[in-house]
């Protein structure tokens, strides 16, 4: 394949769910002119109650039938998915390139604070795989990690309540429960919380630094397809498609929130793993 065909290739994103869609809008607002193929694997959700063996089996799933798709770059756009099986899908999908979301948040993270106080906002799954907590420790051995496990965010997202006082009261509790006056950053760790961030930086202490995982993956994204000269030519707006495993017209209901415009059943395909 010529350089030139190989770049017209999608990347790919998958999650178990809608919140990677966070991710998604990130790149094509970063990168706007790559086509994209999104796999929420919807069937199958939430990833984070099930074991590591199942989560790297479904996570491979999703990503072979994403590269059945002739995609040049794969998103894992899953905290849990990233923390457990990115390794795994990295050796599978070899010498394709793999990102997950994990690692561009810690690293935006200690950039933004070298040695600092920071606090992870995720999923319990995520808390409890300490997946952040080891990605910061590698990178900077002086820094301070707090974990808060915030599951009434995820729904608050969904059901599209991420402002007023409802969701400034939800997050206020948890940032105090977190000891959250007391930290440099605050980073979003599920791909869910961008939709709350106004909300989040409203409550939070002005002089935290709030690191949104979908815009800094997004950057991971692009530098990964400069290095490897594999950013699509032209200017023409790259094209997305959407597949879900099941429940497409939640999918598009709660999926229009994440990327800002209203969607239908005829925009997400359904498809078997």
């Amino acid at each position: 394949m010529s350089d030139k065909s190989h770049n017209e290739l999608p990347i790919g994103v998958f999650d178990s769910g809608v919140g990677g869609l966070t991710v998604l809008k990130a790149i094509r607002e970063t990168l706007p002119n790559e086509n994209l193929v999104y796999l929420g694997d919807t069937a199958r959700l939430p990833y984070g109650t099930k074991s590591p063996a199942s989560i790297e089996r479904y996570a491979t799933q999703a990503a072979e039938r994403l590269q059945q798709e002739g995609i040049k770059l794969l998103v894992v756009a899953c905290n849990t998915a990233s923390a457990v099986a990115l390794g795994a899908l990295r050796a599978a999908l070899d010498p394709l390139p793999v990102v997950g979301v994990v690692e561009p948040g810690a690293t935006a993270a200690v950039e933004a604070r070298p040695g600092g106080r920071h606090l992870v906002l995720a999923t319990e799954a995520t808390v409890g795989l300490h997946a952040y907590r080891d990605a910061i420790a590698g990178r900077d051995a002086g820094a301070e990690v707090r974990e808060k496990a915030c599951e009434m965010l995820v729904a608050l997202a969904e059901e599209g309540w991420s402002d007023g006082e409802i969701a400034r009261a939800i997050v206020r509790r948890y940032l105090c429960e977190a000891g959250g006056a007391r930290t440099d950053t605050i980073i979003l760790g599920c791909t869910h919380f961008p939709l709350l961030i106004d909300t989040i930086r409203a409550v939070a202490a002005a002089d935290a630094v709030l690191i949104d995982s979908a815009s800094t993956t997004a950057g991971f994204v692009a530098a990964a397809l400069e290095t490897d000269g594999a950013r699509r030519s032209g200017r023409s707006p790259g094209t997305l498609r959407l597949l879900a495993t099941d429940g497409v017209t939640r999918f598009a209901r709660v999926g229009g929130r994440f990327l800002g415009h209203g969607m239908s059943d005829r925009d997400v395909e359904l498809i078997d793993l």
